[in-house]
């Protein structure tokens, strides 16, 4: 157990940055969850729209530090490769 009022800070101040933070993927994963559905029911414009209203959100999330830059930009380029692939 943390002993010292900085250590019970930071433990108060993680749980909340982790509730946040799982806040966040959740709907970034939600937004990447309709350009799947998109795709697999081959609607081309749906999951174009939906890739372009997921892009946003990709990039929320490397700004706010929930995704590594790299791991955003390799999803994009996965999803817009199959897009493009419709």
């Amino acid at each position: 157990m943390a002993n010292t009022p900085q250590a019970r800070k930071r433990i108060r101040r993680n749980n909340r940055r982790a509730e946040i933070n799982g806040a966040r993927m959740s709907r970034i994963r939600s937004y990447l969850k309709q350009v799947e559905t998109a795709l697999e029911s081959g609607d081309k414009k749906a999951a174009a729209d939906a890739l372009h209203t997921a892009q946003p959100e990709l990039m929320r999330g490397v700004a706010r530090g929930v995704l590594h830059k790299n791991t955003a930009a390799r999803k994009m380029s996965r999803l817009s490769k199959r897009v493009a692939a419709l």
